[in-house]
């Protein structure tokens, strides 16, 4: 499917790509985080796959990058096609809201009646067409309804580490009203959760006309954008950089999750089937791939493995790995850090250890 002529083209694009990554610790690291990695050897980093996937359905010049100062240039180096104005540089790290909140403010000074669509730049996409239709179809949901609209994917098993949206009344086609919202459930919620067919799990791809966005996020978010408005109500670029570098870190840390799936009534949920998976976890990438013929993920390693089953394997370009006798497991190795971990506990043990190695060996190891 192509985008339409970007003259009379009212669909835009927010990539979030400002990310530290610690979830896929040591391989992702906060000075070069996972979303600009060449993690799997095929010679494209998450973020410029995320690039080349959004633009089949966007027109290029209406994709806009929101990152932090941190990662500017390895931004900037991996997608030299961007435009200034169209990366969003954020000064210190302040999760997805204010992400959105200044992308949709950034659209809507040139199109005030746009809809927006927010993607993570750490996600797999098997069926490519199927997401471009259902993209497609969101948008034109998003553009006829003051609607904030989540996308969502059946589970395909009890996944302690993502979000899980609980589908209410029918509203068009394959979308529902949302129901409840549930972050991270225990291992016995999610599994409950996926026995009764009633929830998806947020892919944290979202959709909305910036109309319904701004009057959504005036309902939480500091007035920062609204006084950048007062303040100069015709901001040039440079005017809006400068005040944004002052204020923006006057915003919470605040996700889309926490403050429109968690509180708002407004919220709809389409239920895809675009084969999704959420590549910021080791478990995430071991459900994604290709396994051996003993169900062992080997992610561009050299590997020999004997009497072992249901691992994920990651070593660095001069290592080779023997490994005999290991089972549910991780093994991920990148510079100054060796990581063994069982892969079952992986999410929560992988945030555990980052937060105390770096309080007791420091930024080093991190």
């Amino acid at each position: 499917m192509a985008f339409v002529d970007s003259n009379v083209d009212k669909n835009y694009c927010l990539i979030l790509a400002g990310g530290r990554g610690q979830r896929l610790w040591p391989c992702s690291r906060e000075r070069s985080p996972k979303q600009f990695i060449d993690f799997f050897g095929i010679g494209r980093t998450q973020v410029q796959q995320t690039w080349d996937r959004m633009t089949k359905v966007i027109a290029p010049d209406h994709v806009y990058i929101s990152t932090t100062a941190q990662y500017l240039d390895l931004l900037r180096e991996q997608l030299p096609q961007v435009a200034q104005d169209h990366i969003l540089v954020e000064p210190i790290p302040r999760n997805t809201a204010p992400s959105m909140a200044w992308a949709n403010h950034r659209v809507s000074e040139t199109d005030d009646d746009a809809v927006m669509i927010v993607v993570p730049s750490d996600q797999l996409i098997l069926n490519e067409d199927a997401f471009q239709k259902d993209v497609a179809d969101a948008m034109a949901f998003a553009a006829t309804h003051d609607k904030f609209l989540a996308m969502g994917v059946k589970p395909t098993r009890p996944e302690p580490g993502y979000g899980y949206i609980q589908t209410d009344g029918h509203v068009e086609g394959s979308i529902c009203q949302m129901r409840s919202f549930t972050e991270k459930p225990d291992r016995e919620f999610a599994q409950m959760f996926m026995d009764s067919g009633e929830f998806l799990w947020n892919t944290g791809i979202f959709v909305s006309n910036t109309k319904n966005t701004r009057e959504m996020f005036s309902k939480f978010l500091p007035p920062v954008l609204r006084n950048l408005n007062k303040q100069y109500p015709h901001a040039d670029h440079a005017q809006e950089i400068a005040y944004m570098n002052e204020y923006f870190p006057s915003y919470p840390n605040l996700s889309i999750e926490s403050e429109v799936l968690d509180k708002l009534d407004n919220v709809c949920v389409m239920k895809c089937d675009f084969g999704w998976a959420d590549l910021g976890t080791w478990h995430g990438i071991y459900e994604a791939l290709p396994k051996n013929n003993d169900d062992n993920v080997v992610v561009d390693s050299e590997v020999y493995m004997e009497n072992s089953h249901h691992n994920v394997i990651k070593l660095p370009k001069d290592r080779i790995g023997v490994i005999n006798g290991l089972d549910g497991f991780i093994v991920a190795e990148k510079d100054n850090v060796l990581f063994i971990c069982k892969k079952e506990d992986s999410s929560a043990l992988v945030r555990k250890y980052v937060s105390e190695i770096q309080l007791k060996k420091g930024e080093k190891y991190i």
